[in-house]
């Protein structure tokens, strides 16, 4: 599928020759020809989605280490701050550093931020989890942050994260890399904080099903 983006006059988004379908998170074959499309950006386009789709339901996973360095703690908290305010749900490991980060930029821009935690007690959870869920499952929870995202963003490296990683890739998950994360090939790396959002965002939409035309 192509990866360009567009929006028509009448409000209608496309990613190639395909338009979004409705209120579904689904691409159908276009069924005119887009004379009127202009080029844009994913982050624009999910924001101009966010009125019309609850975009609750589009997850996206943010990892990284516990003990994360400032860059990498004001990266994620950014990251999270752009998930959280376009209304997306953002899914991580639910304790510190990193994942504190990102919970917090979510929670304080308006998203739905949700730990997965590794023990037992809901209350292990940073102050900003908005649904904190026990697994018991010690270092195997990471296969279901990867399993619930649609797409993954790593920011920095650590053991835990890279088995988060491994598995993404694993999975054929979109991995966006930035503030340190793992040289592994298969991981998307960007610069900065806004060329990381718009790519996992891209992904994000490339990443939609597409159903058969009328």
């Amino acid at each position: 599928m192509p990866d360009s983006l567009s929006r028509t006059e009448d409000g209608r988004i496309f990613l190639g020759a395909n338009a979004l379908c409705g209120d579904a998170w689904a691409w159908r074959p276009a069924s005119r020809p887009r004379a009127d499309a202009v080029a844009i950006t994913a982050t624009e386009a999910l924001k101009e989605l966010s009125g019309t789709r609850r975009l609750q339901q589009l997850v996206v996973g943010l990892i990284g280490p516990r003990d994360a360095t400032p860059d990498q703690v004001a990266a994620a908290e950014a990251i999270g701050h752009a998930f959280g305010g376009l209304g997306l749900t953002v899914i991580c490991g639910g304790r510190s550093g990193v994942m504190e980060a990102a919970c917090k930029g979510c929670c304080e821009a308006g998203g739905l931020p949700i730990g997965i935690l590794p023990g037992t007690d809901p209350q292990e959870a940073n102050p900003f989890v908005a649904i904190p869920l026990p697994t018991g499952l010690n270092e195997a929870r990471n296969i279901i942050i990867v399993r619930a995202a649609r797409v993954l963003v790593a920011i920095g490296d650590s053991p835990g994260t890279l088995t988060e990683v491994a598995y993404g890739l694993h999975f054929g998950k979109p991995v966006i890399g930035i503030a340190g994360a793992a040289q592994l090939d298969g991981v998307h790396h960007l610069p900065d904080v806004p060329s990381a959002v718009d790519a996992a965002l891209l992904h994000l939409l490339m990443g939609l099903p597409m159903i058969e035309a009328d």
